[in-house]
């Protein structure tokens, strides 16, 4: 065998074992996913997945490593932002495999401190405040990108975890007309408006 060739099947028994991992997570939760669960539905030895990822935590952090391919604002027309921004949260949402890390992530972070500390940093730090900081004063950026996570995520706990019928019964149009605005509020809009 090659080194190409074992670098190839290193690299699809990794993705094998993030998907089942991925999904297992979100299905059962931290606690009662197990790693032979998980290399079961990988169709994989649980050994392997203790040798690419050492434990259940490290696992754990890679599955819910994502990257949130939030849009380029620059490349944007200033009073649609709301709206794409609205756009993309759908489409990770109600997308594969964003969903299942999107769910575990929120699911979880209400008991695992640790995972709140890598939310912060991966998602929140890393993704979401350079996003905002191409709008408006960059002073203001932090309160404004807090609130628009405050937005995003109280909806998804809303329509994705509780499931409250309103909710769910929202169509996509309905909902980029419903929370774009204020998206773009504070986006565009919040300081001495």
């Amino acid at each position: 065998m090659t080194a190409e060739t074992s670098s190839r099947r290193s690299d699809a028994t990794r993705a094998a074992i993030l998907d089942a991992a991925r999904h297992r997570f979100a299905q059962d939760g931290f606690r009662k996913a197990t790693i032979r669960a998980i290399a079961a539905d990988a169709e994989i030895d649980p050994s392997m997945v203790m040798r690419y990822y050492g434990n259940k935590e490290g696992l754990f952090r890679a599955a819910l490593d994502i990257d949130l391919d939030l849009p380029d604002f620059g490349a944007v027309e200033v009073n649609s932002l709301g709206e794409v921004l609205a756009n993309r949260f759908l489409e990770l949402w109600e997308g594969q495999p964003g969903n299942e890390i999107l769910l575990t992530m929120l699911r979880s972070s209400v008991t695992d401190e640790a995972l709140v500390d890598h939310i912060r940093r991966r998602v929140f730090t890393d993704q979401v405040m350079p996003m905002v900081l191409r709008i408006g004063d960059p002073a203001d950026a932090p309160r404004r990108a807090a609130l628009i996570a405050s937005q995003l995520l109280g909806f998804a706990l809303c329509r994705y975890i509780l499931r409250l019928p309103p909710m769910v019964a929202l169509t996509r149009a309905e909902i980029v007309r419903d929370i774009g605005p204020t998206l773009q509020r504070y986006l565009t809009s919040l300081p001495g408006e």
